[in-house]
């Protein structure tokens, strides 16, 4: 019986996504846990397991196909006992259907026993002799665990003297299995993935290999050849007649989904602005006897973790900003879980602190560090990034002073702040010089009115000057 693949949703709102690499191919044989293929969806691109054991009969879905829809069937697998090969379709009521050839006993070559083809690539790709192999398959053929195994041991997975090196055989064609962090790095260092050895499982190159890679002293001769026969470059697009000269780059479906919620964002979300400067003196004092008494866990707290809290307590001190709008209804959120934006190579996403307003500032600083990581690498998970009842923007790190954001709908406001500088500021009755912040909330109007926008810019700059009420 053949088992239909379909497009998985890897996210509750998914409805479609882009298949971006396929890493097995008709005739493998994968098992429960075998990575299948890379999947981009509109916040990272994420590996696709297979569930079953099989082989893969057909693809009907090609790698770079975009908008595939969740439940579209993208291959095929038949299972064992099962042809692999595409089913042949049925004669004519009229013609004579021929006798089933019967199947060929697998060949016991001279390339080795029967094996699975992904078994032959894996002993190929890492040197083991197939001779050497006893096979678990059906009628004693040669599996991927088998090989597995093989090299696993100093007996019968002999590693053979004539296998070829993983750089030759990548450049000769073949599959270079490698994780879309490890992808991505070596493309931006310009490293031919060819010649990195892989350390995760079944020899697959992670981060830590790309990162840790030094490229190979090429032979004299080498370079002459390069030398004498330069890559081509891509020219870019000739300039129209008075313009400037361009290249095209697609848009990965990250950037369609930012450019299509944002432009929908500004043009259906009535959004009001309110400004508000803030001194910050108090805050960093405070950050800074904590981050003395912290020193031992290892915890080390940014501003940003602190506005993060000043915002989640200002949410429930002024609960009518606490809300999001949705047609005929508003909701009202009993808590404050603040989504915070963070640049990804991909685009920008906005990991979720959930209770931001009860957990202490040490276990948000922990839990921010690490989503921030995930995001870059692009390993966050739906639950990650998805939800979220208001959003923070800090474009501080970058010398910007201020700005407005665009609200992240369904979500009624959003806090921008920018970098804290040096300006007089009265207190106390006194001009002194102090440390401003200046901050911007974009709110929907559709459920927050002004007087509320202003009640919890309010409360936010109280928090932020008197900030020990963010320790309690």
């Amino acid at each position: 019986m053949a088992l239909d693949i379909k497009m998985p949703a890897l996210s509750p709102t998914m409805e479609e996504g882009t298949l971006a690499k396929w890493l097995v191919k008709v005739g493998d044989t994968v098992s429960s846990g075998d990575i299948m293929a890379e999947i981009e969806t509109d916040k990272a691109t994420m590996e696709f397991e297979a569930v079953d054991e099989g082989v893969i009969a057909e693809i009907l879905v090609e790698e770079g196909s975009e908008n595939v829809k969740v439940g579209t069937v993208i291959a095929r697998l038949s299972i064992e006992g099962e042809d692999a090969a595409a089913p042949a379709p049925e004669p004519e009521p009229d013609q004579k259907q021929p006798e089933p050839a019967k199947p060929a006993a697998a060949p016991a070559s001279a390339d080795g026993p029967g094996a699975t083809p992904l078994a032959k690539r894996m002993a190929e790709q890492n040197g083991v002799d197939l001779a050497g192999l006893d096979g678990t398959g059906p009628r004693g053929k040669i599996t991927k665990n088998d090989v597995e195994a093989g090299m696993d041991t100093d007996g019968k997975g002999v590693i053979s003297t004539s296998a070829r090196p993983a750089a030759q055989s990548s450049a000769q064609g073949e599959r270079i299995i490698a994780s879309p962090l490890a992808k991505r790095i070596a493309g931006e260092k310009g490293i031919d993935l060819g010649e990195v050895s892989g350390s995760g499982p079944n020899g697959r190159i992670i981060k830590d290999d790309v990162a840790n890679f030094t490229p190979a002293q090429k032979p004299v001769a080498a370079k002459q050849e390069s030398a004498d026969a330069p890559a081509p470059i891509a020219k870019p697009q000739p300039a129209p007649e008075g313009g400037a000269p361009y290249a095209e780059e697609k848009l990965s479906s990250v950037r369609k989904v930012i450019a299509r919620r944002l432009t929908e964002s500004k043009q259906n979300v009535p959004h009001f602005y309110l400004t508000i400067d803030i001194r910050l003196d108090p805050l960093l004092e405070l950050r800074s006897a904590l981050n003395k008494s912290l020193e031992p866990d290892g915890v080390k707290l940014s501003v940003n973790d602190l506005l993060i809290k000043a915002l989640a307590r200002a949410l429930i001190r002024v609960p009518q900003c606490n809300v999001s709008y949705h047609g005929d209804t508003l909701r009202r959120y009993e808590r404050a879980d603040v989504s915070v934006a963070v640049a990804a190579p991909s685009g920008l996403i906005t990991p979720v602190i959930t209770h931001a307003d009860t957990k202490g500032l040490a276990a948000i600083s922990t839990e921010m560090k690490t989503l921030a990581g995930k995001a870059r690498d692009g390993k966050l998970m739906p639950h990650e990034y998805q939800g979220g009842t208001a959003s923070l923007s800090n474009l501080g790190m970058f010398g910007i002073k201020q700005f407005d954001a665009v609200i992240n709908p369904p979500q009624g406001m959003i806090l921008a702040v920018g970098a804290g500088q040096q300006a007089p500021y009265v207190v106390d009755g006194e001009i002194k010089v102090a440390t401003v912040l200046h901050a911007s909330g974009s709110f929907d109007h559709r459920a927050i009115d002004g007087a509320d926008g202003a009640q919890l810019m309010e409360a936010i700059k109280q928090l932020v000057e008197n900030p020990m009420g963010l320790v309690v």
